[in-house]
């Protein structure tokens, strides 16, 4: 087992709330719990004593909460999407500049990693075969916020990088809790219709599925995650945190796994 830490919990709900249970599993203490009304407690000294801090919050906040994690000198692990692409230069700085650590993941669980390791190999191998076409399609429980998920973006980056010919991705179709549907006109992001689509559902409590779908006109080929609980998230969220205790920099999953292939 790891060394016994000292872990703070930024954002108490549902997967804090799984979060914290695991890492207690694991030999953990947690210090300091922060939600939305107790913000305060940033400035606290139990809060200062957390060797990491683990943050799952919503998009408009986790810039903030972060930091204020290297404020108080306090490492921290956040699985928060939908905020990087706008302060990935700024934390990246912070971490280069002035020692302070973030990991971040948009998906932590064991097994997305293990997806889009195969993910990336499939792509690879699609490179050389033109007559199929690569569309995405992820959903989630309803109170999610942002969509496409941020693990979604991930995979699609990947599928970008290693594929000449799909050279972006562009939202596709939301299909909202009631039903409805939303479409976006190509280009309204500044992509064109030929960018890969990820179609995004929100619906019940679903914890998260995503699927690629690789499509000619004589077959197609599928691979999917479906999780079917928070349980490797939070658990994936806790090993993060035991990493980034004794490690430094704005680190990954690729930085704490390794796949020979």
């Amino acid at each position: 087992m790891p060394r016994r830490m000292k872990i703070a919990l930024i954002g108490y709900g549902k997967m804090g709330r799984m979060i914290e249970q695991t890492a207690r599993q694991r030999g953990h203490d947690i210090v300091c719990r922060i939600d939305i009304d107790n913000q305060q407690d940033f400035d606290s000294e139990a809060f200062r004593t957390a060797d990491v801090a683990i943050e799952f919050t919503a998009p408009a906040v986790a810039y903030g909460n972060v930091c204020r994690c290297f404020d108080a000198g306090v490492k921290v692990v956040s699985g928060s999407t939908g905020w990087m692409q706008h302060h990935g230069d700024d934390v990246r700085r912070a971490c280069q500049e002035q020692g302070r650590t973030l990991f971040w993941s948009s998906n932590f669980s064991v097994g997305v990693y293990i997806f889009n390791t195969i993910n990336r190999q499939l792509a690879r191998i699609m490179n050389s075969f033109p007559q199929y076409a690569p569309r995405m399609e992820e959903t989630h429980h309803i109170h999610k916020l942002d969509h496409p998920s941020g693990t979604a973006i991930t995979l699609a980056e990947t599928i970008v990088d290693e594929v000449e010919r799909v050279d972006a991705w562009r939202v596709g179709t939301l299909t909202q809790p009631d039903g409805s549907t939303v479409a976006p006109q190509p280009g309204d992001d500044g992509t064109t219709a030929a960018a890969m689509p990820i179609d995004s559902i929100r619906r019940g409590e679903v914890p998260g599925i995503h699927s690629i779908t690789w499509d000619s006109d004589a077959d197609q080929i599928t691979i999917t995650h479906d999780a079917h609980s928070r349980q490797g998230f939070a658990l994936g969220a806790v090993l993060a945190a035991e990493y980034a205790a004794t490690h430094s920099g704005l680190l990954t999953m690729d930085d704490m796994f390794h796949f020979d292939i």
